[in-house]
């Protein structure tokens, strides 16, 4: 087993801190350095945060670099160093984390190299030919940090969490208020038209619910405001309001050139009925109408939520299906985390 210095957001990025968990789970000592919580005044406050995300970080980088030489002799003995994300660390951090003479791995959701988020991976891509192993989630990351110089680079699918996402023993477990017939668990996004197709499946009958952050900024609020339950869900509260809806809608980030997300994994693991949009990765994870249903518009998606909510015994199969299948292709954080550290002969 390995001693691992884990620099990540695990102060409010619970993806985070479950994969931090994760390599816990499998025996690893974990030290964990948060740069998120240890700045946690200029990230959160409402003028200098979108000043460092304009300018990608680079007028905190001094204190970062004095930082991360304080908590490596904090660490201690160490045998590899895990980076999560990385948007804070620049390349004299990463050359700082290599002279420790230990593998720098850089585990990265996101899309550095796509142009949604302007100049907020910046250090990402300049740090890119430092690190040992880059861990990316779509084909054009792995090409474009190739063409980059990184040294080495694995693609993986996403993840769910074995712990924080496994679904409640029985369904009476969830609370009533949690219960729905077609949920969407996730942030109004600006320019992701994910409020009109949702008001597009409630002008139709559909019956949905809306749990989020931000979705008073919808020109349509005067009209979702009623099938919104509540803000950001974590936890087991996540977990019952996937669970507890008979459809789970799953919506991509088209400026992240998305083609699976977090919810690809989480809602089939958490026993809900995954119901989304129809890409090449959907498709290779899962059978179409036997374990998770896909749709191209808002109209293919009201026919097949019509269907599903009159055919309880379909529902049921479907979710028990999905369930199997994603257990079976080991893409749990265990399993990734597992799989990462191999590289490195660690088990």
């Amino acid at each position: 087993m390995a001693n691992i210095f884990y620099i990540g957001d695990t102060y409010h990025g619970a993806t985070s801190a479950h994969r931090a968990h994760a390599l816990e789970r499998l025996g690893h000592k974990v030290f964990v350095s948060d740069p998120y919580k240890k700045f946690s005044k200029p990230l959160q406050s409402p003028w200098q945060y979108p000043l460092h995300y304009r300018t990608g970080f680079r007028f905190l980088q001094s204190a970062v670099f004095k930082w991360l030489e304080a908590e490596i002799k904090k660490a201690g003995n160490i045998d590899i160093i895990w980076i999560d994300s990385g948007e804070l660390i620049g390349p004299k951090c990463v050359q700082l984390l290599r002279s420790t003479n230990h593998p720098v791995i850089l585990f990265n959701v996101d899309d550095p190299t796509g142009s949604r988020d302007g100049h907020r991976f910046d250090l990402v891509v300049k740090s890119i030919p430092y690190y040992d192993l880059i861990v990316v989630v779509r084909k054009e990351s792995e090409d474009e940090f190739l063409s980059l110089n990184a040294k080495k680079v694995l693609r993986v699918f996403r993840s769910y969490d074995e712990v924080a996402h496994r679904p409640f023993d029985n369904v009476t477990e969830i609370p009533s208020k949690y219960r729905s017939k077609v949920a969407f668990i996730g942030t109004w996004m600006r320019q992701e038209n994910r409020d009109e197709f949702l008001l597009a499946l409630l002008e139709n009958g559909i019956p949905i619910s809306i749990w989020g952050n931000r979705w008073n900024k919808s020109k349509h609020w005067d009209k979702l405001k009623s099938v919104h339950r509540g803000g950001s869900l974590s936890g087991r509260d996540y977990v019952a309001a996937i669970q507890g809806a008979d459809i789970c809608l799953g919506f991509l980030s088209k400026g992240n050139r998305d083609l699976h997300t977090q919810r690809s994994l989480e809602v089939p693991f958490s026993k809900g009925l995954f119901c989304a949009e129809r890409t090449s990765e959907h498709l290779e994870l899962y059978t179409e109408g036997k374990e998770a249903v896909f749709w191209q518009d808002a109209e293919e998606c009201i026919a097949i939520c019509k269907n599903l909510l009159v055919d309880q015994e379909l529902r049921e199969q479907i979710k028990e299906n999905g369930k199997n299948k994603v257990e079976s292709l080991k893409i749990g954080n265990e399993d990734i985390c597992r799989q990462v550290l191999s590289i490195f002969s660690i088990k």
